[in-house]
């Protein structure tokens, strides 16, 4: 059995390793960081840690997010440290059963679909394992690091 923390992202229904999430939060005020790539939406303080928001709509090729919309945080642990995955909702843990992956639609855009470890067909929905580590690694020419280091 596998376990997946759930959300949306402009209507895709992702999820990822359980084990990876830190903490969920409510939507938090960014500190925006000059010339960072488009997919670092900015900074948070969580608790005097300053975590870098990433906003996945970037990286999955999904429209920008309207600006009254306010997303909400999803902490991950990386080997870089914390990093905030900004979603729009955020659902349940699922129990699923690891057989029953599938390899990531054809329908996804070839970006998007690298960072997808694999789909599994619910009821009425298709659930996207997202790869956090592909993810992050897409970030720059050498990861998350490279964008805050070179400043």
């Amino acid at each position: 059995m596998k376990q997946l923390a759930t959300f949306t992202v402009d209507g895709r229904f992702l999820g990822v390793d359980v084990t990876r999430v830190r903490e969920v939060l409510r939507p938090q005020e960014l500190t925006r960081v000059p010339l960072a790539p488009p997919q670092i939406a900015g900074l948070i303080n969580l608790r005097g840690e300053i975590v870098t928001a990433f906003d996945l709509r970037v990286p999955l090729g999904r429209p920008q997010r309207n600006p009254n919309e306010r997303p909400m945080n999803v902490v991950v642990a990386t080997e870089h440290g914390p990093v905030s995955m900004l979603v729009d909702d955020v659902s349940e843990v699922l129990d699923l059963d690891e057989e029953a992956v599938e390899r990531p639609p054809s329908t996804l855009g070839a970006s998007a679909r690298d960072l997808i470890v694999g789909a599994y067909k619910l009821d009425g929905r298709l659930l996207l394992e997202l790869d956090l580590d592909a993810v992050i690694a897409n970030t720059g020419p050498s990861g998350i690091d490279a964008e805050v280091d070179e400043r």
